[in-house]
């Protein structure tokens, strides 16, 4: 039955991914809060389950004119330097010590959202 729970979670991630919320807000804090993983397990497999989520996000949004593509290598460039940087960093810090910046990283983002002027 554990199967049932994990592909629902899967769906609701999938579906805030899908959105550009970003799906490890609900998949990590679960998987470590629910199903018991450890924060660097949870963390990898948030990693590896974004990557063929990612891909069909990617190519609806495509589809739709929603990618600015002029800022796409810049971003890569520099995505692919922070998160060799920021994989090295998770590897050296303690899990507790990661669950907390990941829960300030959240708590800071959302107060951020729900702060921000709507735009018209």
């Amino acid at each position: 039955m554990e199967w049932l729970w994990l592909v629902l979670l899967g769906i609701c991630a999938g579906a805030l991914g899908g959105m550009g919320i970003g799906g490890g807000a609900v998949l990590i804090p679960l998987l470590t809060g629910v199903f018991g993983l450890s924060q660097h397990g949870a963390q990898g497999v948030n990693l590896l389950y974004f990557i063929p989520t990612g891909v069909f996000a990617v190519f609806v949004h495509a589809k739709g004119g929603r990618i600015e593509g002029k800022l796409l290598p810049w971003m890569i460039v520099g995505g692919i330097f922070g998160a060799l940087a920021g994989s090295l960093i998770a590897l050296t810090l303690d899990a507790n010590v990661l669950k907390y910046i990941f829960a300030g990283f959240l708590l800071i983002m959302g107060v951020s959202e729900f702060f921000k002027k709507p735009i018209v």
